[in-house]
């Protein structure tokens, strides 16, 4: 048990939920510079926090695109 709480406390993404990042990324970036940087449609096309959690949720590739972005911003 200790193992997993010193290895969550290295973890930047811990206690941070996707919709927390992603609003984090859109502040920082603005949507047209997000979706420059990742090429995903649902930043480029129609952009909204519901409907990209709602993609990011289901695609682990995007999800993990997304993740890293945030870790380099910290």
């Amino acid at each position: 048990m200790k193992e997993i709480k010193a290895e969550q406390q290295n973890n930047p993404l811990h206690g941070k939920t996707l919709q927390c990042i992603l609003e984090s990324l859109v502040e920082k970036f603005g949507w047209e510079e997000l979706g420059t940087i990742i090429r995903i449609n649902c930043f480029n096309e129609n952009p909204g926090i519901a409907s990209s959690l709602k993609f990011l949720r289901k695609t682990e590739w995007a999800r993990k695109k997304v993740e890293q972005l945030y870790i380099k911003t910290l």
